[in-house]
Parts: structure tokens; C-alpha cells; sequence
């Protein structure tokens, strides 16, 4: 990968991030400051050890890694957050640089990401550091043989995190708003709500390490709260490589049916946002809803199967290319049988061209023996079939799209996947694509669609539904 251009605001505002941050830990370095060089020197070296061996991404993944300032909150936090309640601001700050400049950094521009790093740590524990002090947090932390004063003590912990929170969002907002142009509100848009869960949690485990830290048992003893928080930081970070894992090899499939059928371009995609649609509308839970997903992003896979003739070929189908396409479920199916976190989603991919009635493929499967999930498919594949604009017919509007699948509830779709559809879109709308590659393809002269219910609108939607 090649050096990445910063965009001069984005240099600007990292150039100001630096100058705070300087500001920030000058006094602690000034001569006859009473900067507490024992206590900095362990911390900062404590928090460079946590962050040398893995970072890990606990918050927010809003950008891609192809960006050039991925918003990221991998840094030890709890570590962090302690110093800020053991630490004068200024001093405090000190101990986040070394483990910020030290830490791995995977994309270019490493020098500009590790002073931006470096300075938006810097702030945030300095800004927390003030925080826990509007609360007395020595005093509720005790000292040698005084105890703690809990609850009390919550206070100063959840101030200092809080701060820690919120001027990591700011900061990350801005480098959003600099590095590609957003306009504020999209910068900023869900970086607060990602990011208070797992900082309070983060200042509880802070809070614990630094009573330990004043304990009559010194430092040692804070080492022992770091040993489970760092397990279930390697535990979620695990978590998110198995979950880009998954993420990539649906891409790779999807990828390879849309250069296979060119016709179908973004078709998968559109499926999937569809099924989630009606899948929420009914209510199921959040991890069925990614499931359901799947199945919609996954359910033509088995199209690589099929000859590309038939597949690219512009209006209907014989009955011999209908029976070869036809194969494609159980093509599907085969292909993404041993991938064990799709789960129903595979039963979903083998059985999305059944109907209620019993007259649809592969095995004839009828009513409620249809999975669910393959009901929810079926009318997300035909409604988007139906309002894409292939070769060989133009978008309908969504309204006769809706209307046409009203029609045939209950021989082909499920009533309820298509009431839920109805209602999902009247709230939300849907934007109408072109699926066809507009390069190659030039669309039809533009006519007027048959009114829904009529027998050329009932061939138009099953011309497309037999290419979906």
C-alpha cells in the first residue's frame, strides 16, 4: 500500500491536537514541579507493556482499514484511567506517550498516526485527570492504612471516565470531519454511544487498580486487576478477527456471482437489506437479524453452478435453461455446507424458491414447512427483482412491485413476510437500482409498467423472479 495524503485540514488539526497535548504536559516538566517521576515512570511503562503485544479494538470500528485515521479505542483504558486518578493532570498525560508511540501501528502513515495518537491520549488522560480531581479523588481513594471511601469513590471514577469518553470522541470526530470531509453531524454520528458502555466498564477496573496502588500492598497488588481485563480484551478482540473473518468470506461469494452475472450486480446486497427489513418488522431478535442477512446477502451463491449463458441470457427462459436454473438452491446449499456461522441461513439459501402452495423448487415444500427464514428471502428476492432495472425489463415502482406480491400471498409468499415488507417500507422507503451493468447493457426504451394484478404484470414479475 502506498503513502496516504493527508489532507491539509487533517495536518492542521493533528498539528493543533500536538500543540494542546504539549501544553498539557509542560508543567509536570518544568524545573522545581513536584512531578511524582517514580509513580509516572511505573505507569508509563506499565501501559507501554499492556499496549506492546496486541491492541485491541474494543469501541468503534466506524471506518474502514483502508482509511487513513481509523477512529479506534484499543488503547488500555484502565490502565490509563487509573493514572488519571493517581496523577496531577500534566504528570498524568506524561505516562499515555510512550505506550502510544511504542504501539503497533498497521497502516501508513505510521509517523502522523503515532503523534496523532500520542496527542489525543495525552488529552483525554489529562482531561480526566481534572475531571476525578473536582471530585477530591485522593481523598476517596485513601492512603496507606485509610480505606477507600465507597461508594464515593464511583464518583471521581466515573467522572475521569467520562471525560476520558467524551474528548476521545471529540477528538476522533474531527479527524472524521478532516480526513474525508464530513460534515459535522455524519463525523460525530454514533461514536458517543459505541464508546460509553466500554469505558465505564473500563472505569471501574481503573478505579480498582489505583485503590490497590494507594493500598498498604503497593503497585504489585493493581498488577492482579489487570490480568482479567486483559484476557477479555484478547477474548473480544479474538471475537471481531473471527467476525471480519466471516464478513470476508461472504464478500468473496457474493463478489464472485456478481462478476459471474453482471445482471444481478448489487442484486445480493439489496436482498439482504430487504430480509432485515422484514425480519425486524416481525421481531426477531438481534442475532437472528444477522442471520437473515446472510441468507439474503448468500442466497444466489449456488449461481455459480449455472452456465453463464443462462444466466446472462435477456428475457424468459426455456424450459430446459429453467430446469438447469432451477439447480441453483441446491448448488447454494452444497457450497456453504461446511461454513458453520451461516447456520439457518443455509436452510434459507436451499429453500428460497419455494412456494406456500407446494408448486416451487427444489423439493415442493409447502405452507409452514418452508423454513422461515427461506419465507422471509423469497419475498425480499422477488420484490427486488421486481424493482431493479435488468436488460430485458425496466424497475417497476415499488408500490406495484407491493402490490403484485400482495397478490400473490398466500400460493406463493407468505402472507405475513409480505404484510411485514409492506409496512417495514412505508416507514422507511426503498430506493430503486439499476442492476444492470449500464456499460454494456443499455436499458429498454422506457414504457409504462402494466397495472399490478394484470396478466402482463404477472409475466413481467415472473420473468424476473426466474433470473433472481
Amino acid at each position: 500500500m502506498g503513502v496516504q495524503v493527508i489532507p491539509r485540514t487533517a495536518r492542521a488539526y493533528i498539528g493543533c491536537a500536538l500543540l494542546a497535548a504539549a501544553a498539557a504536559v509542560l508543567p509536570a516538566l518544568r524545573p522545581g514541579a513536584a512531578t511524582p517521576w517514580r509513580a509516572v515512570l511505573l505507569l508509563a511503562a506499565l501501559y507501554a507493556v499492556c499496549e506492546l503485544p496486541a491492541r485491541c479494538a474494543l469501541v468503534a470500528r466506524a471506518l474502514g482499514p483502508a482509511r487513513p485515521f481509523p477512529v479506534t479505542a484499543g488503547s488500555f483504558f484502565p490502565v490509563l484511567i487509573a493514572t488519571a486518578l493517581l496523577l496531577p493532570p500534566a504528570a498524568a498525560a506524561l505516562t499515555a506517550l510512550p505506550g502510544a508511540v511504542l504501539a503497533r501501528v498497521e497502516q501508513p502513515p505510521a509517523g502522523a498516526r503515532r503523534v496523532w495518537r500520542a496527542a489525543r491520549l495525552a488529552l483525554a488522560v489529562w482531561a480526566a485527570s481534572h475531571a476525578a480531581r473536582l471530585f477530591h479523588c485522593h481523598a476517596a481513594l485513601g492512603l496507606g492504612p485509610d480505606t477507600p471511601d465507597f461508594p464515593y469513590a464511583l464518583l471521581p471514577a466515573g467522572a475521569a471516565a467520562l471525560a476520558l469518553c467524551l474528548t476521545l470522541t471529540a477528538l476522533d470526530g474531527g479527524i472524521r470531519a478532516t480526513v474525508e470531509q464530513l460534515p459535522p453531524r455524519a463525523a460525530w454520528r454514533g461514536l458517543l454511544g459505541r464508546s460509553l458502555a466500554p469505558h465505564a466498564v473500563h472505569g471501574l477496573a481503573g478505579l480498582m487498580m489505583a485503590v490497590l496502588w494507594r493500598s498498604p500492598y503497593g503497585p504489585v497488588a493493581a498488577l492482579f486487576v489487570l490480568l482479567p481485563v486483559y484476557i477479555s480484551c484478547w477474548v473480544f478482540a479474538q471475537y471481531h478477527r473471527e467476525r471480519a473473518a466471516h464478513q470476508a468470506t461472504i464478500r468473496a461469494l457474493v463478489q464472485a456471482v456478481d462478476i459471474k452475472d453482471r445482471y444481478t450486480r448489487g442484486h445480493s446486497e439489496r436482498v439482504g437489506r430487504a430480509s432485515v427489513l422484514i425480519a425486524r418488522e416481525l421481531g426477531m431478535a438481534e442475532d437472528r437479524l444477522e442471520v437473515v442477512r446472510f441468507a439474503g446477502i448468500l442466497h444466489d451463491v449456488g449461481k455459480l453452478g449455472v452456465p453463464t449463458r443462462v444466466l446472462r441470457k435477456d428475457g424468459p427462459l426455456t424450459p430446459e435453461e429453467r430446469r438447469i436454473i432451477e439447480l441453483h438452491p441446491e448448488y447454494g446449499h452444497e457450497m456453504v455446507r461446511g461454513i458453520g456461522f451461516l447456520g439457518e441461513a443455509r436452510t434459507a439459501i436451499l429453500h428460497h424458491h419455494e412456494r406456500m402452495d407446494g408448486s416451487g423448487y427444489p423439493y415442493g415444500l409447502k405452507g409452514r414447512r418452508i423454513p422461515e427464514y427461506a419465507r422471509v428471502v423469497a419475498v425480499a428476492d422477488a420484490f427486488d427483482a421486481m424493482t431493479s432495472t435488468r436488460s430485458y425489463s425496466r424497475a417497476r415502482p415499488v408500490a406495484t412491485a407491493l402490490a403484485e406480491l400482495e397478490r400473490c400471498a398466500g400460493t406463493q409468499f407468505d402472507p405475513r413476510m409480505v404484510e411485514a415488507l409492506t409496512r417495514a417500507l412505508a416507514r422507511e422507503g426503498w430506493q430503486t437500482e439499476v442492476t444492470a451493468d449500464e456499460a454494456t447493457a443499455p436499458l429498454p426504451v422506457p414504457r409504462t409498467p402494466p397495472p399490478a394484478g394484470t396478466p402482463a404484470a404477472a409475466r413481467a414479475a415472473r420473468t424476473a423472479q426466474e433470473h433472481a
